[in-house]
């Protein structure tokens, strides 16, 4: 399940990275820093991505500040854009952010249940009986 989430948050942070780009350069959002912070905020959800998968402490806390990061400022550029709040991908974007993040926190939970035992160790399922290969 880490790997699943981890690679779900790197593409939603590179999507959103490219999607600031396009924006910045197009002119599709009328404040410059809106795009600037899609970006930026779609950079720390990557960087939060390969924190997840190395299971380091506080990449889950730093992959829900970019989610939210990503939801405030779509919540922001949908009405400059559409002219209206888009309730449906709102609501999308919230509950493929919060299955990301339950995928991350159950698979991190279920790698902690191992006790992390390394294969090289004696009484891994490698190793005989009597200790050796």
């Amino acid at each position: 399940m880490l790997p699943a989430a981890a690679l779900g948050m790197l593409l939603y942070g590179l999507h959103d990275i490219v999607a600031g780009a396009a924006d910045l350069l197009a002119g599709t959002v009328p404040e410059w820093w809106a795009a600037a912070w899609r970006m930026l905020a779609g950079a720390v959800l990557a960087l939060a991505a390969l924190f997840v998968r190395a299971s380091l402490p506080g990449g889950l806390a730093l992959a829900v500040a970019g989610l939210l990061a990503l939801q405030s400022i779509s919540l922001h550029n949908d009405p400059h854009i559409y002219g209206e709040l888009l309730l449906w991908p709102q609501a999308s974007r919230a509950v493929f952010s919060a299955a990301l993040v339950a995928l991350a926190w159950f698979g991190w939970e279920s790698a902690g249940e191992d006790g992390g035992t390394d294969s090289d160790e004696p009484g891994s399922p490698e190793w005989g009986a009597d200790g050796q290969t």
